[in-house]
This record gives structure tokens, sequence and C-alpha cells, in this order.
């Protein structure tokens, strides 16, 4: 998770410096990361302590500092501070990082390459749907009514959902490794889907063929849709002091949704929270083609990257899995990752 953020903190620095633009702070849900992850820690923590006080308390104030107390030494011992402290930076240097990347591509990748990719994807898009378009298909399928506020919904949930998974795993990890396992997956889903969009640059199909979506109704999806258009332009032609976030290959929303729906899988006691996330992430697929913000190879690339984030975050994070990945179990409680290489029972890291 540290060595995954130094990598993409030492190079958002280097190609900052080539490409002679600053590296930016972006605004995002409630502001910037560096406000908005620390008061989400801040609500978590008050979420997390205050109404067991209450509760353990039956309501008597003067058992309240008691109660708290006790709380705090029971679960936020130093291994959970470390996790959270840890966690928050990896996440804040990763995340940040890959948005600035991310902003530096149209002066990094050629507008050329960047046609090519359009081009290519949306004609594998065609040639797996024999000669359909994906987009079109679901319009005639779903509408373009109802379905188009459903999944907009949908889609723009993933913006708060993000920090908000983070504090979660965090903060409420019944194992500290859990915690460690799911922010090491998200760290090295932001990198290799940065990787991804310098290996394939495309705007997706939105952009590119914009056309095929003109049928739909405003939405919050839209709006965001254009804000993103010009900020692109904006950026491209030194108009704003903004980022840019225009990128289609790989979908980070299929990836990140995919990741999240597996570590919960396996970390999870509660079978309806495993449920809602597996339905979210099926319905994140959906909305991503739907509204045209990606082709259908990134959203296999973003569950490529899923799966590959999910096992070796798991891996490096002490997590053991049996011979057919259907189950694994923890073999830490702390940071401490040791390798059990005598047991032949389970895939060795």
């Amino acid at each position: 998770m540290v060595t995954n953020a130094v990598f993409m903190g030492v190079l958002a620095i280097i190609v900052s410096r080539a490409v002679d633009y600053p590296l930016r702070d972006p605004d995002g849900f409630l502001g910037p990361a560096w406000v908005r992850l620390p008061m989400l820690c801040v609500g978590a923590f008050a979420a997390d302590i205050l109404p067991r006080t209450l509760w353990r308390s039956r309501l008597n104030p003067t058992q309240f500092k008691v109660e708290a107390k006790l709380l705090i030494r029971e679960h936020w011992t130093r291994d959970r501070i470390q996790l959270v402290i840890l966690g928050l930076i990896s996440f804040y240097v990763t995340y940040v990082s890959y948005r600035n990347l991310k902003n530096f591509l149209p002066f990094v990748r050629s507008e050329g390459a960047r046609l090519h990719g359009d081009l290519e994807l949306h004609k594998f898009d065609h040639w797996l749907l024999f000669g359909h378009d994906p987009g079109i298909l679901l319009h005639d399928l779903l509408g373009t009514n109802v379905a188009a506020y459903v999944l907009s919904w949908v889609y723009l949930l993933f913006l708060p959902m993000v920090p908000v998974s983070v504090i979660v795993w965090l903060v409420w990890s019944r194992n500290v490794s859990f915690g460690y396992w799911f922010v090491t997956a998200q760290c090295m889903c932001w990198t290799l889907g940065t990787a991804s969009y310098y290996m394939i640059p495309t705007l997706g199909p939105n952009f590119a063929f914009e056309w095929i979506y003109q049928d739909l109704p405003k939405t919050g999806v839209s709006d965001l849709q254009n804000a993103l258009y010009w900020g692109r332009h904006d950026v491209r032609f030194d108009l704003s002091n903004g980022v840019q976030s225009v990128a289609g290959f790989a979908s980070l929303h299929v990836g990140i949704t995919l990741m999240m729906a597996l570590v919960a899988q396996y970390t999870l006691r509660h079978r309806f929270l495993k449920i809602i996330l597996w339905v979210y992430m099926g319905l994140v697929v959906l909305s991503t083609t739907y509204f045209g913000w990606h082709y259908i190879a990134d959203d296999i690339a973003g569950a490529v990257i899923a799966f590959v984030s999910f096992y070796l975050g798991g891996i490096a994070t002490g997590q053991r899995f049996d011979r057919h990945l259907r189950h694994s179990y923890p073999t830490t409680t702390t940071s401490d990752v040791p390798v059990d290489t005598d047991d032949r029972s389970v895939v060795s890291g």
C-alpha cells in the first residue's frame, strides 16, 4: 500500500515536470481530498463512539465518559490508529496522483493515438454484438425515461462511495488486516487504471460518438459529462487551472465496485450487505454502457484490474486463500504480514 503510494507520487512529480504542468489537488465530494478525508474520518469516529456510548450507558449521562473511554480503548488500538493514518495518507497520495496523471494525458499521448483508440474499441463493440451498438441496444431495451434517471443515480453514487468505503474499511473492519487489504487493493486499482489510460488513450463512446446518446434526457450524468467535456477543452487550451478527468480505457467504476464486492465477499459477515454490493456493481456495469462512459472492452479491462488488485492486495496483506479461492483467512490481526510456507493447504504468497 505504502510502496504503491510512493510510486504514484514520484511518477506524478516526474510527469508534471516533463510536461511543465503543475500538480493540483482536485476538488470532489465535500471539497478537496485533503479536507474531505479527515472530515469523513472524524465523522466515522463519532459515528463509531457516540451511538455505542449511548447504548452502553443506557442514556445515563454520568456513564457517558466512562463508556466512551472504554470503547476507545477496545477499538481504537495502536494498530487501528496506524491503519487509519497509513491508509488515509496512502489513499490520498495515490488518488491525487491518479487524478493528476489523468490530467496530463492529453499532453503526453497525441490526439491521433486517442482517435485510433476510440475507433478501434468502437469497432470491437460492434464486432462483439454482430454489428449492433451497445448503447442503442440498451436504450431500446430499457427505454430512455425512467431507466435514465435510475441509472444516473446509480452512477453518481460512486463519487461519494469511494472515500466513504475507504473510511468504512479503515475504521470498522473487524480485522485490521482486512482494512489494509481493502485500501491496498483500491490503490492498486487506481494505479493499474492509470496505466491503462496511457496504454490505450480514449475519450469513451459518449465523447467520441455523442450522436448515439442524444436521445437521453437531461440527468445528473449528462450534466457531469458536459462539465467534463468542457473541462478537458479548457485544460487542453490553457483556459482553466483545474484538472481534466476524461479517459476511457479501463473502467474504474467497474474496477473499484467489483473489487469492493470481492473484498466484501471475503471479509463481511452479513449476507445482506454482500448482496447489495454485488447488485450495485452489476448496475454500475450497466450504467457505464447505457450512458456511453465506456466501451465493452473498458468494462472487461476494469474487471481484470479488480481481480488482480483483489488477489495481489490480499496476498500482500497476509490473507491466505484455499486452492479454489472459495475462502480466505487472515494470518494476522495487525499490520504484520507473516508468510506461512509450511501450510500446503493454502496458496503461498
